[in-house]
Formats: C-alpha cells, sequence, structure tokens
C-alpha cells in the first residue's frame, strides 16, 4: 500500500490543515500515517486534538494516528524556543522508530513534516525518504522565514531595539520591527535557533504551503523567483489550501448559538473568537463589552476566563460570565447577542448567513476559515505572527480594518464601537465586506476541480505514484 507520512508540530493548529491534507490524498488512493508526539506541557489540555482525532478515526479508516511514547529531555537552556525545539528535536529516534515500522508493511512515498519539525530531514534522508515541509503558515510568513537568514546576518541588533522600523522582506510590504513574532524580536540564542532551523528550509523536496495562487500571487512569484534565498535554490511551492478544519465538535446537537443565528438577519451578526489561548484581562473583557453595547450590533461573543499570571499556556479555566461580564450586560444585550463561554463551532458560525463580520485574532486558520465564509474580518492579533498576518490582511490584501491599541496594550471601548459600526454600516465597511465575498469565489474555484490548489494536490500525487 502506497503510504505518506505526517509529522505534525504539537497542537490543532498545526495538526487540523494536515489533516485536511490527507484526506485529500486518501482521495486519490494513498494511506496516511501521522505520528503524533506526546503533550509537551502537563498544564495545557489536549481535549480538542484527542476529540479531533476520534473523529477523524470514525470517518476516515485509511488515515491512522500513531502516538509516540513519552521520553525526557534534559534541558540546560532555559529560552522557551530553544528548549521547545530542542524537544522537538529528541523526539527524532522514536519517529524513526515507527518510519521503520510503517516501512515493513507500506510503500512510504513521501514524509510532510511541520516546519517546526524540519530536523526529520536527517531522519528522512537516513532512510532515504523524499521529505517535504508542511506549512502551516501563509506565503509572506514563508517569504520571512527563508529571509530570515540573509536578515539575520544583516542586523546588528533585534527588532526589539528598532521600534518601529519596517523591515523589509522580498514580496512582503513593510513590517514594523515591533510586528515581528514574538520569539525573533530578540537577538539572543532563541533567534539564533530559529535562523539555524530556516536554514534547513532549502534542504526540502518540496514546500506544501496552505494558502492558495489567488490570494498570494505577489508573494509567491517573488519566493519562486529565489528573492528570498538569495543563495539557494527554492525548493517547489504547492498550494493546497485554503485547507479548513471540518465542522463539528464531535455529534452533539447542534450548538444553542446557531439556533440564535437562525433567527437574526442576513449578514447582521459579528462573530467575535480569539482562538484557544485568546484571554484577555477583565479590564479589557470590560472594554470589548461596553464597546459591542454601544454599536448596537447584533453579535456571538466567545469569551474565556483572564490570562494565567503563573501559566500562560494554561488554557483549562472556566470563565464565570457573572463576575467577568459588566453588571447587567447580559440582560441589557439579550436578544441583540449570545455570550458563548469558552467555545463555538467557529466554521459553522462563520458560513452561517447571518454572519457578516468576523473579529479574529489573525491565526492564519482562522483567517482562511473567516476567508472562504467571505465574511469581512476585524484584526486583533495576539502572538506569535499574528501582527504580521494584520500588516498584509490590511495594508495588502484591503480584507481586514484593524483595532487600534492592540499594539499598546488596550483595545478601547470607543475603538471596538467605532469599528463594528464602520464595517457594518458605512460605504467604506461595504466595500470591504464586497472584497471578502469575491476572495471567497477565489478560494472556491482554488479548491474545485481544475482550480490551482487541486491542480498542486495532483501534481504531488503524480509525482509520488512514479517513484519507485
Amino acid at each position: 500500500m502506497d503510504t505518506v507520512v505526517f509529522y505534525p508540530a504539537p497542537g490543532i493548529g498545526h495538526l487540523a490543515p494536515m489533516t485536511e491534507f490527507a484526506k485529500l490524498l486518501v482521495a486519490q488512493g494513498f494511506s496516511v500515517d501521522i505520528a503524533i508526539l506526546p503533550p509537551m506541557y502537563p498544564s495545557v489540555s489536549t481535549s480538542d486534538t484527542d476529540d479531533y482525532m476520534t473523529r477523524i478515526s470514525s470517518s476516515h479508516p485509511s488515515i491512522t494516528f500513531h502516538r509516540l511514547p513519552p521520553f525526557t529531555v534534559h534541558q540546560s537552556s532555559t529560552h522557551i524556543a530553544v528548549r521547545f525545539l530542542s524537544e522537538l528535536r529528541a523526539a527524532n529516534p522514536l519517529l524513526r522508530d515507527l518510519l521503520q515500522s510503517i516501512s515493513q508493511t507500506s510503500n512510504i512515498r513521501a514524509i510532510l513534516t511541520d516546519f517546526f519539525c524540519m530536523d526529520v530531514l536527517d531522519v528522512a534522508a537516513d532512510l532515504q525518504l523524499p521529505a517535504y515541509v508542511f506549512f502551516t503558515c501563509s506565503a509572506f510568513i514563508l517569504a520571512y522565514f527563508l529571509y530570515l537568514p540573509t536578515l539575520y546576518s544583516e542586523m546588528t541588533c533585534g527588532p526589539s531595539e528598532l521600534g518601529e522600523t519596517p523591515i523589509h522582506i522580498p514580496g512582503v510590504p513593510p513590517i514594523p520591527a515591533s510586528h515581528m513574532p514574538d520569539l525573533m524580536r530578540d537577538r539572543d540564542e532563541g533567534l539564533q535557533t530559529f535562523v539555524n532551523l530556516f536554514s534547513r528550509l532549502p534542504d526540502a523536496k518540496g514546500i506544501i504551503l496552505n494558502s492558495f495562487e489567488f490570494l498570494e500571487s505577489r508573494t509567491l512569484k517573488t519566493v519562486r523567483g529565489g528573492h528570498c534565498l538569495p543563495n539557494r535554490e527554492t525548493p517547489p511551492v504547492y498550494c493546497a489550501g485554503p485547507l479548513i478544519k471540518e465542522s463539528g465538535g464531535g455529534g452533539g446537537e447542534r450548538h444553542e448559538c446557531l439556533t440564535w443565528l437562525d433567527k437574526q438577519p442576513k449578514g447582521s451578526v459579528v462573530f467575535l473568537c480569539f482562538g484557544s489561548r485568546g484571554r484577555f484581562t477583565a479590564e479589557q473583557v470590560n472594554e470589548i463589552a461596553t464597546g459591542l453595547e454601544r454599536s448596537d450590533q447584533r453579535f456571538v461573543w466567545v469569551v474565556r476566563s483572564p490570562p494565567d499570571p503563573e501559566n500562560r499556556l494554561a488554557t483549562s479555566n472556566e470563565v464565570d460570565l457573572d463576575t467577568l461580564l459588566p453588571v447587567g450586560f447580559l440582560e441589557r444585550t439579550e436578544g441583540r447577542g449570545v455570550v458563548v463561554k469558552d467555545w463555538a463551532p467557529q466554521v459553522e458560525v462563520l458560513n452561517h448567513e447571518a454572519t457578516g463580520v468576523f473579529v479574529t485574532h489573525c491565526g492564519w486558520n482562522s483567517v482562511l476559515e473567516g476567508l472562504l465564509a467571505g465574511v469581512g474580518l476585524i484584526a486583533w492579533p495576539l502572538y506569535a505572527e499574528q501582527k504580521m498576518n494584520k500588516v498584509v490582511l490590511v495594508d495588502e490584501m484591503k480584507l481586514a480594518v484593524e483595532l487600534k491599541g492592540y499594539d499598546k496594550g488596550k483595545v478601547a471601548a470607543e475603538e471596538v464601537e467605532n469599528r463594528l459600526r464602520w464595517l457594518m454600516q458605512s460605504d467604506g465597511g461595504a466595500e470591504l465586506r464586497n472584497r471578502a465575498k469575491e476572495m471567497k469565489d477565489h478560494a472556491m474555484a482554488a479548491l474545485s476541480d481544475g482550480g490551482s490548489s487541486h491542480a498542486a494536490v495532483l501534481e504531488l500525487v503524480s509525482l509520488w505514484k512514479k517513484q519507485r
């Protein structure tokens, strides 16, 4: 049996796009084996990942998940990026054992590794397996990662020391230094570790991207032209997206917020959701609530408990709405809005005809889900590469408007109110929402038979089936 092995980094945001790509390969006659790393942080809930894998296993028997056994790493560094990448590297012998086991019964055509796990390229080379990097971010983040070693060699200090100075990356609009990814803003051992990691991108047989040609055509042309990698050959780049996590939360009853949406006018609702790590202080929650109330807009708002100052990765504290929200807020907005604790079926909410606007943290999976739903975006980036995503969405793609203050630690109620009113009621807001609907059409065309993403999948399938 021809099989392809996938190796995602921890987290549903890395696993889900890979699994959606795996479904496309299964439809072309492959089986897929997915290696799952053991939990690295005991305090972080993995229930969403576990539930997702259970659903996929039951509905797609040709996709098999393999949990790697727990392992211990002795760390000397205290830098979170160095520790994280060291732990990923330490799992390589376990992955090697799994690959050798799979090869006893299947013909491994390729291994697809997450970009955080690129040290697996050594294992693949040793076993003589073609290895590809699966990139869960955008083409412009790929451009940045490809160019990072060059950028690093030219900079005498870290981006954190440059303030708002624009950073110029080929194929990407100027990015304020303050908007570089969190763990790459200081010229320290963490940044050096990432430079070393991303220097390995050219070693891959190809890069598979969760995006589509029309969305990022300028950046893709620049990347493929070799401008981000001046001294080495750029691997082929295959756009296979948008790869969106399947709908549904596990087969239970339909979520109550969807029933409420059924009763609302078409395109009238603002959906606010900020990802699994999207937590705000009580003060910021009050600002959002006040802005929502004053805006007079219909809304569905997913609220999580404030962050734990002792453990910023913790995700399990249940929210107490009565304590967190302003007194009387739920009563005053009853009928006009719905506050949901912790989780909502994002894909279903975005694709409901009543939803017109999405206030998002600009995680790439959420951005693609919003674009594929054809809704206008309001950008509130929080961490990782999300501020870079915001710049491109607002300045280059013209598909989002930003909430000012996100980079100063507080978005005021007045800003929330004004942005919601602008996008829902003004001529400029209508133009943006129309552009979003047009981009949805382009995304659907890319995925359809004969579309650019569909063609990229078939090209890879043909390539792998020819290998002997």
